[in-house]
């Protein structure tokens, strides 16, 4: 069976193409993709059939061999050094809590509060 990577996939039209380890061009349909796979990426490596089709030749029966490593996560911090924002961000917080309560934003931690909030959600939807 022939191997290659995805060349550009577009998931909510379902279709795009695969270039072959010998550079040809493969039509990949979404019903070539295994049962539960429906987001597909650049790069991912496949191993699938051929088929011609009207307008060329079209993978069938395509098995992701490996999927592309996330880029988000291979930057994130370690968990170690994400520990101590996380602990400075619920310090601050707290300290913020009795003043909302009263209808105040915190002032002067306000910009210290959001960039520790970003620092985080950047770290944890990687």
């Amino acid at each position: 069976m022939p191997t290659g990577k995805v060349k550009w996939y577009d998931n909510e039209k379902g279709f795009g193409f695969l270039t072959t380890d010998d550079g040809k061009e493969v039509f990949l349909h979404a019903n070539a993709l295994p049962d539960g796979v429906s987001d597909v990426k650049v790069g991912m490596r496949m191993e699938f059939g051929v088929a011609d089709g009207r307008k060329g030749a079209q993978a069938l029966a395509a098995r992701i061999l490996d999927k592309v490593p996330s880029v988000a996560k291979a930057k994130r911090m370690p968990p170690k050094d994400l520990a101590p924002i996380v602990q400075d961000l619920v310090s601050m917080l707290e300290k913020s809590v009795g003043g909302l309560t009263n209808g105040k934003y915190p002032d002067g931690d306000a910009a210290r509060i959001a960039a520790a909030l970003r620092k985080v959600a950047e770290n944890f939807d990687a």
